[in-house]
């Protein structure tokens, strides 16, 4: 069995005391491995945003461990457990720096990081931009120079300058219009398997991760209720919460809308 690059295991977030208590991440175990795309899926509140933060080491854990490549990850996280995780951010314009440049922005990662020689960085800057489907000439322009969906490539740019191990996609494409978003989706899909990189894909929106995951984990009430493959999810899910999330999902075919007309009638039988 092939062992996972990224393990959550029991792993817990309380916020407050008392009778202020928020659990709003409980027990939750599940494992990535290499090339993977995990989408993690849930309503707001369901604890999805946490897992998120702990996995990035801005939340620490109240109980439970999380492992990189078998290590324990610690509390306080060291430059090479940020530069092996990164973020690409819901909001691609408030990510980028506004008084940067975007060959700047890039530049400063491969700084941070000390990746490759100095005097390479500003082809490895234009290398990058063209690696996500921008002119290398866009080095020079400034983020609100930029369309929404040229500012997300560019995010995603930025955490493939850090050479990262697992990237975390934090509703990546919820701020853009359909169209733009199946064209992200689409260089998405290509950078992984290109690169064989990992991603942990979060979203409130079942219809998106079904065309990127390759499984899903579904959030309620900050437990994960569901893990599968997309696939058989979709198809075939166990869980009364996940049915009625597919069961929202737009119908694009024939053999969706019976589907969505089965799950309805075991939801009626559920609760009758």
């Amino acid at each position: 069995m092939t062992t996972p690059i990224l393990e959550l295991e029991n792993v817990s977030k309380t916020f407050g005391t008392g009778a202020d208590e928020v659990h709003a991440a409980q027990s939750i175990s599940f494992g990535v491995t290499k090339g993977e795309c995990l989408a993690i899926v849930g309503e707001s509140g369901s604890g999805k945003s946490t897992i998120a933060n702990m996995i990035l080491g801005i939340y620490p854990p109240t109980s439970g461990e999380i492992r990189l490549n078998g290590t324990v990850l610690p509390t306080r996280r060291q430059l090479e457990h940020r530069r092996a995780i990164q973020l690409v951010q819901q909001n691609p314009l408030s990510s980028l720096n506004p008084k940067r440049s975007i060959g700047a922005s890039l530049r400063l990662a491969l700084d941070v990081h000390d990746i490759g020689a100095k005097g390479e960085r500003a082809d490895r800057v234009g290398a990058l931009l063209e690696e996500v489907g921008l002119p290398a000439n866009f080095a020079r322009r400034a983020p609100a120079a930029l369309s929404g969906g040229q500012r997300q490539r560019v995010a995603i740019a930025r955490a493939l300058a850090c050479q990262s191990q697992v990237v975390v996609l934090d509703e990546p494409t919820s701020a853009l219009d359909v169209l733009v978003q199946a064209r992200v989706l689409k260089l998405l899909n290509q950078l992984r398997e290109t690169r064989d990189l990992t991603f942990v894909f979060i979203t409130h929106d079942l219809s998106v991760v079904r065309n990127i995951a390759t499984r899903i984990a579904v959030f309620e009430k900050g437990r994960m209720v569901e893990l599968g493959d997309t696939q058989t999810l979709f198809t075939n899910p166990t869980h009364p919460y996940t049915r009625r999330l597919i069961s929202a999902v737009p119908v694009v075919t024939d053999e969706e809308a019976a589907l969505r007309n089965s799950l309805a009638a075991g939801l009626e039988e559920t609760n009758e």
